[in-house]
């Protein structure tokens, strides 16, 4: 019994570091954005829609 709460300690503990490895792994100062995108207060995906099927 004890050694399957360990390996399930175990499988927890591999599974947090993934997230956390995951989520902060990225750019130092997050992700870049464009200088006019700010200015106009639009995306990149409302200049550029996706083609309608």
């Amino acid at each position: 019994m004890g050694l399957i709460l360990l390996e399930a300690l175990a499988a927890g503990l591999v599974f947090i570091l993934i997230i956390w490895w995951t989520m902060f792994s990225g750019r130092k100062k997050g992700e870049l954005h464009d200088e006019t995108d700010a200015e106009e207060g639009t995306s990149a995906t409302d200049r550029n829609p996706p083609p309608k099927p």
